[in-house]
């Protein structure tokens, strides 16, 4: 298909020469230079994979089947763990982050 872009003059000259030092082109150069854009486009909207934790499974009292009691554990404040349920499995103790400036 032929089709009219209209390309910035120094960017014309750059990929007309890179097209040449690489014995191609200008048409396959920009070709290929709008398929690999696309492929990258494509490439970013595939989610990252999600870390995974070794652990229990779910703690005592939480029931993902339950969309409002899983809403109010979320907003409750302090933690989630009834106290029946703090008797039967206790928490282990979660190290604190170092606090400090970001390099």
């Amino acid at each position: 298909m032929r089709t009219t872009i209209r390309l910035d003059d120094a960017l014309l000259r750059r990929a007309k020469a890179r097209a040449a030092a690489a014995g191609r082109s200008l048409n396959d150069f920009i070709e290929d230079a709008v398929r690999a854009a696309l492929a990258r486009a494509r490439e970013a909207k595939v989610a990252p994979p999600l870390p995974t934790f070794a652990g229990g499974g779910l703690q005592p009292g939480v029931d993902l089947d339950d969309n409002t009691a899983l809403l109010d554990l979320m907003d409750a404040p302090g933690d989630y763990l009834t106290r029946a349920a703090r008797r039967a499995r206790p928490l282990a103790k979660v190290a604190e982050r170092p606090r400090g400036r970001r390099k």
